[in-house]
Parts: C-alpha cells; structure tokens; sequence
C-alpha cells in the first residue's frame, strides 16, 4: 500500500478513535491490508467485514494480537489500536481502494488491465502478469482473488512504481462488476467468455451476458475493450461502449487469430495471425482454450503499447497457467495425468477432453476422470449430459465419473455408446483412485477435471505420488 498518514486515512474512512498513549499510526509501502484475522502481520489494517456466518469484529481482537495496527469495524471496539468507525466496512474497504489508485493514476505511469468472463480469468491474468512483467512492475491478484472482498484488497498493492495493475473481475449477480468499475477505471477491459459457470447464481445465460457487459459499459472513449469474436453474445457488448474495440479468436474477421492448432506433452503450437503478421507461435500450456487466453493477453498487451511478437515471446517461457489447470504431472507406472480440476464449466470441460482425445488418438489409451461442474442451475443435468455423449464421440477408452452430481455425464455416455464397462461410476475420488492406482500402464493418458468443490484436484495430486 502507499504512505497514509492517520489523518489521511481518516479523510478517507471517517473518523478514528485514537486511543491514548499510542504512537499515531500510518501505513507505507509494506503495509498490508487485510480481511481474514489469519492474514494480519505486524503493522497491517484489519476491516471487519460482515461474513455469511458471523462478523470480522469477533476476529478483530486475534488480528490485533498477531500485529494489526488498525482496525477498521462498524462498531465501537474496545482494543488497543485505534480503530475507524464506518457505517459499512465493505463499502469502506472499497473507499480506500479507489482512492490509493486514484493517487497512484495521477503520478502519470500506472495503467490498469481489467478481465472478466465465465472462464478463464485466472489464466489470463497470470499470462497478463508474464508480459507485462518484463516492462515494468505489476500488481496482480495471486490465485482467484477477484470478487467483491478480493478485487479491492489486491488494488491497495499498488505503490507508487506500479506500472501495471491486473484486475480479476468475478461476480455472482448484476452490479457487481460495474461495482468494481467504479473503484478502478480500466484503461483496457478483456471479456473473455460468456458461458454457463456460474450460471445458477445469475439465473439465467441473459442475466450473466448482462453482468460481464458492465466491465466495458462505462469505459471512456481513450480505453480499448478486448472482445471474444466467437462469442455472439460478448460480441454483443460491442454495442454498449464507447471504447476503441479490438477482438481475439478463431473465427476470421478477429483481429487478434490463431490458426492450424496442434497439441503435444509439450505444449500447443498455433498461427498467430494480426493484418500481415504472421507467427508459429508455441504455448508450454496445453488446451485450445489456454490459446484464447493467449490471444485475448497479446490483444491486451497490444493496446498497451508492447509488440505481438515480443508478447508472445514471453508467453511461450510459461511452464504453467496455475496449478491444477492442465497441469501435466508424472502417473504411475510411467502413466501421464492432466491434472485440471480447480474449476470447470461445459465450455472448459469439453475444450479439455478433445485435448485428451487429441494427445492420445492412435498413441495411448485415454482415461477421463470427470466430477461436477457446480453453479449451473437448471442447465446442470442438461450439460454433464451434453458431456457424457462427448466423451463417447470423442472415443475416450475409460470414463470415471466421480460424486452424484455428475452422474448424468456416466448415464449419457452409457445410453449414447451402450458400452460394456467403458463408463464407471463412483461416488468419491478415493473410489476413482482405486479404480485407477493398478490399472495404469506406460503410455497412458489420465485427464482430471471438475469444479474446485468436488475435490478432484487432489486425487490428480495423489495419483502423481504413485510410483
């Protein structure tokens, strides 16, 4: 965070109460702000935020213990910091946010990337970081911290060498994105997809297409919006912002395009194609859908004023888009697995088994561990469905299907191949586990992939650890 004193800190979340006899606090560089009592380091702000099951002020005491040096709360507590009082710690929090990078932006060198979509933020914004890293300093969110709590705690990063703020922007329902907006104006915005995650919390793909389109609704003239060509319905938001728009995808008319794909253990090779420019490009990344973060970030990184070629430079040094996104780990039995089960949707699940079909076709035997894709409301038994008949046309040789939230992926495959034993069902990844541990031979392939809550990815790790 930037240098505050407590007066200015006041200015900003209302009035402190001071307590007597305490040196006056201020924040500088190191100072880190956070929501979670675990988190708090000597020197460190804690806002008390109301949570699902209880309120951060129960906690407030333990971060203060641990070296909170403020305290910010809704409420009159009786500690040994001083603490600002606020009619609402999330709305304070978000306050704070937008006025550090506010005064950050008016130094004159900072320049704010902002991405949303129903998959795919996280990645991008990891290959964001690896561009832009290597002209400047950047301010990033580590893991998936992009929501309503995240979004401003990773914003108050910025210090007054920041060159780059990345900006993660998830949502749950309409306003949350605009919300975010408001906090920090994107100088460049990506909408990566609009799919089915989530789609339950939204109710409805019109309701999800509205919320991501809040991300370029507000932009000024002089920011540039990065859109989906082969997504109609991202596509559509091109008529509801005043921004310069430049497009990435397979379709022709993109601006940004990748061309003549092929996967390998070692990564996916494309052309990257931008006017006359044309480039064999590799990805250390495997997945048709791992390209379209990459164009979408070349895209970006382009309206930024860096070169496509140096870009995709960068890109290509990349071993891993995170852990557990098709994260290529050594199985049993010289066996390969693709661990990818940190988070899945219909459009992720399905760009990841034709992967799996393609690294195997005619090579290996290809195994399928897949769980549920969670949040998709009433079009869940319709997609896990969807996804059982793939993996069939696709000729997978062994599906596992684990957790009875995606059993319809094992009757579909079943009833569209009426296979003899190709198609298991389990109810927990121990039982997957077990199927698999001796059944593996060299060659063979292993792809697992499900929504983070059905705890697949750690069954990708156990099986890693056999030998």
């Amino acid at each position: 965070m930037i240098s505050l004193s407590l007066s200015e800190l006041g200015d900003v979340l209302g009035s402190i109460e001071l307590i007597e006899g305490e040196a006056p606090f201020s924040s500088t560089e190191e100072t880190l702000v956070v929501s979670d009592s675990r988190d708090a380091v000597p020197g460190s702000i804690f806002f008390a935020l109301k949570g699902e099951h209880g309120h951060g002020h129960d906690f407030a005491a333990q971060a203060v213990d641990l070296g909170a040096s403020l305290v910010v709360a809704e409420a009159p507590l009786e500690l040994s910091v001083p603490v600002a009082v606020v009619p609402d710690s999330l709305e304070a929090l978000s306050r704070l946010a937008r006025f550090v990078v506010e005064k950050v932006r008016g130094l004159g060198r900072l320049s704010v990337v902002a991405v949303t979509g129903s998959n795919g933020k996280t990645t991008t914004k990891n290959m964001l970081r690896t561009v832009l890293s290597k002209h400047g300093n950047v301010v990033s969110p580590q893991g998936s911290f992009n929501n309503q709590v995240g979004t401003p705690l990773s914003l108050l990063g910025v210090r007054p060498d920041t060159d780059f703020l990345v900006v993660e922007m998830g949502a749950s329902g309409i306003g949350q994105i605009a919300k975010l907006v408001s906090i920090v104006m994107p100088d460049v915005a990506i909408v990566l997809k609009v799919g089915l995650a989530h789609v339950g919390e939204f109710g409805g793909i019109e309701a999800t297409e509205r919320a991501k389109s809040e991300i370029v609704a507000s932009l000024p003239r002089s920011a540039t919006a990065i859109l989906n060509a082969d997504d109609p319905r991202v596509m559509n938001m091109a008529g509801k912002t005043v921004a310069r728009i430049s497009t990435f995808g397979f379709s022709s008319g993109a601006d940004f395009k990748a061309e003549n794909l092929s996967a390998s253990f070692e990564g996916t090779d494309f052309d990257f194609v931008a006017g006359e420019l044309r480039l064999r490009s590799s990805l250390r990344i495997l997945g048709e859908h791992m390209v379209m973060n990459a164009l979408a970030t070349v895209a970006a990184t382009t309206a930024l004023g860096i070169e496509p070629v140096v870009a995709l430079a960068a890109l290509s040094e990349m071993n891993l888009a995170e852990r557990w996104r098709m994260q290529i780990l050594e199985g049993p039995n010289g066996s390969v697995i693709i661990n990818d089960a940190y988070n899945a949707s219909p459009d992720s699940m399905a760009a990841a088994l034709k992967t799996l079909a393609e690294l195997t076709r005619g090579k290996a035997r290809s195994f399928a561990v897949l769980g549920e894709m969670a949040e998709l409301g009433d079009f869940s038994f319709e997609e896990h469905d969807r996804l059982g008949r793939l993996a069939v046309r696709l000729n997978i040789d062994q599906l596992i299907v684990v957790g009875l939230g995606a059993k319809p992926i094992h009757v579909a495959a079943g009833l569209e191949g009426s296979w003899n034993g190709e198609s298991i069902f389990v109810e927990t990844p121990r039982e997957a586990y077990d199927q698999l541990r001796g059944e593996l031979l060299p060659g063979d392939v292993v792809l697992v992939k499900s929504s983070n809550s059905s705890g697949l990815r750690h069954l990708g790790d156990q099986l890693a650890e056999v030998r």
